[in-house]
């Protein structure tokens, strides 16, 4: 009974982590985005607005950080630490906690550069950072294709609303001029903001909202079976 009530503990915080790390990463993502630096005020001087950007995405990773030991812990999959940071070598799910293990990574690579800036210089550290915007849509794609709340509704209805407002902020930043973006790259920004919009619509359907997803998302077979398990009314899929 101890053993159960740790592994429902687990795959609640493991779910509960994951989601608040989602909509940390969202606001970080929107906050650099947006550069609300230009609208720095006396009330709102524009280092409050770097502190805000800094902090969430440092709280992000920790998030991050208690959501793969959360992870790690669950006796439910074989999640070891070595698959949760580099990616696609697990054996539960490999593809889809893969892409987690690559936007934790992109992230932590991101966070490093940035706490090293004045060593490295700001073309280089402007380059890695570049990477949080490719961390962000890898890290949804991993929700979505490893969580087993999407049927559920919440978890769906979480990532819609954080796409919608990552496109609500690249389209008010291309809107507003970009400087510093040529036009090529801002056309390619919304290119690839609506194209993966796209690809969720089309994808979710047969994916993770389709049948079997469990078998078909990688499970091994031999915990399949437990993929039909209710723990405190949550299935596990």
């Amino acid at each position: 009974m101890s053993v159960l009530a740790s592994t429902t503990a687990y795959w609640y915080l493991t779910r509960a982590t994951g989601a608040v790390a989602l909509l940390l990463a969202t606001a970080t993502l929107a906050l650099g985005v947006l550069d609300l630096r230009r609208w720095a005020t006396p009330a709102w001087p524009r280092f409050v607005v770097d502190e805000l950007h800094r902090n969430l995405a440092l709280l992000t990773l920790v998030f991050l950080v208690g959501h793969i030991l959360t992870s790690v812990l669950d006796s439910f999959a074989p999640i070891s630490i070595t698959a949760a940071v580099i990616p696609f070598t697990s054996s539960y799910r490999p593809f889809w906690l893969g892409l987690g293990a690559l936007s934790f990574d992109l992230l932590v690579a991101v966070t490093i550069t940035s706490l090293l800036r004045r060593r490295i210089g700001f073309a280089t550290w402007r380059a890695v950072h570049w990477l949080s915007y490719a961390a962000w849509p890898i890290a949804l794609l991993h929700g979505l294709g490893t969580g087993s709340d999407v049927k559920s509704g919440w978890l769906l209805t979480l990532s819609i609303a954080c796409l919608v407002v990552v496109l609500a902020c690249v389209l008010a930043r291309v809107a507003a001029g970009w400087p510093g973006v040529t036009p090529r790259l801002r056309g390619a920004a919304v290119a690839g903001a609506g194209g993966f919009a796209l690809f969720l619509v089309l994808w979710l359907p047969g994916g993770p909202l389709g049948s079997e997803w469990a078998r078909r998302s990688g499970t091994p077979k031999n915990l399949l079976p437990k993929t039909k398990r209710t723990v405190q009314g949550s299935e596990r899929k």
